[in-house]
């Protein structure tokens, strides 16, 4: 379930928000100033922020600029202030879309399932050089081409990406595909790493797997 902060100093509007999103499916937060959505996102992990550009204590114009420098979380202004000059106003400072008042619910929910949508495709990707790795699906590809991984290959590599440039252990490894540290794997971990190298190699993808006698692993371009 996402949750959603909502922050909205008009008490009728609120109600309605949160009633309507309730019924989407969300989780909802209230705030009904600039210092409650600090609160509210110090304390707690949130998906979206819904926010309103004038607050009784802050411009929600700021307070975004704010947000963006210490959060990833995805800004939609709702606001009365729907002149043009508001709309690019609210998107240069790190909103990720804006909605002026009078606003179909039905709008507004669907914009939220678009933006989080657009969340969720970000972060099912991770890259290094032309390597993609696919967290959902548990695949690896350098460029189209498919590796064609094993459920322990992938998550070695997923490991050695999301390490890029350090020395990652091989207890580490050892724990990330074996869920041991007994040394007795280490024969199993350096075939699983030299099928690994060959399917990277057989890309001619600049991306190697290199290693220190006794400290582990490296992943890095050459």
């Amino acid at each position: 379930m996402s949750t959603i902060l909502l922050v909205e100093d008009n008490p009728h509007i609120m109600k309605i928000n949160a009633e309507a999103l309730s019924m989407y499916g969300y989780e909802i937060l209230q705030a009904a100033t600039a210092r409650e959505c600090r609160q509210a996102l110090r304390w707690h992990p949130v998906d979206l922020v819904v926010l309103d550009i004038m607050l009784p204590d802050g411009d929600g114009v700021e307070l975004c600029r704010e947000l963006k420098e210490q959060y990833h979380t995805p800004i939609l202004f709702l606001s009365a202030l729907g002149e043009r000059r508001d709309v690019v106003e609210g998107l240069r400072a790190g909103g990720d879309d804006y909605l002026a008042k009078p606003y179909d619910l039905e709008v507004l929910a669907a914009r939220i399932e678009a933006r989080l949508r657009q969340e969720r495709a970000k972060s099912r990707y991770i890259s290094y050089g032309s390597l993609r790795l696919d967290i959902f699906a548990g695949c690896a590809y350098l460029g189209s081409a498919n590796l064609q991984l094993t459920q322990k290959e992938f998550a070695v590599l997923l490991l050695l990406v999301r390490n890029a440039g350090r020395t990652v252990s091989k207890q580490e490894v050892l724990m990330e595909a074996w869920n041991t540290t007994v040394e007795d794997d280490s024969r199993a971990l350096w075939t699983l790493i030299s099928r690994l190298r060959r399917k990277l190699n057989s890309q001619e993808s600049r991306i190697e797997i290199s290693s220190k006698r006794g400290d582990g692993y490296t992943l890095e371009q050459i």
